[in-house]
């Protein structure tokens, strides 16, 4: 699903409204956001219109979530979920993950599963060079 740049609405987060997650997911993801040390006063949130798979209704709607946070100059566009609360979570999840990539990339779970398979890659890139003789490139 895409968005469409037709502006709706843009404030600042508000980490206390309610989300369509579970309470155990949106703890954990408060932890992580005081974790890193984000400011979620500075987060802006804009609503869009959606666009793509889903019919009238998605098009109708600004269920497109994009956050902002400029001191990293971070943008983040989410509408995978017709409902607008799930992507607001999914933005700010995606958005906290991509923080934690810049500021701290030893701790970031998203990096070590990007290595553990660039590993994975490599050691069958071998295996196969050894099996058919090819080499390494």
């Amino acid at each position: 699903m895409s968005c469409s740049a037709s502006w709706t609405v843009c404030t600042a987060v508000n980490l206390n409204e309610a989300f369509d997650v579970s309470a155990a997911k949106l703890q954990e993801l408060k932890s992580r956001i005081t974790r890193l040390g984000i400011d979620a006063r500075l987060i802006e949130e804009s609503f869009i219109r959606g666009g793509g798979k889903g019919g009238q209704k998605i098009n109708k709607t600004a269920n497109c979530v994009q956050l902002y946070y400029p001191p990293l100059d971070l943008r983040v566009r989410v509408q995978r979920e017709r409902r607008r609360t799930v992507n607001r979570f999914l933005a700010l999840r995606e958005l906290v993950d991509r923080v934690e990539m810049a500021e701290s990339p030893e701790t970031s779970r998203r990096l070590q599963e990007i290595e553990r398979l660039r590993r994975g890659k490599a050691r069958r890139r071998e295996r196969s060079a050894q099996k058919y003789g090819g080499e390494l490139l």
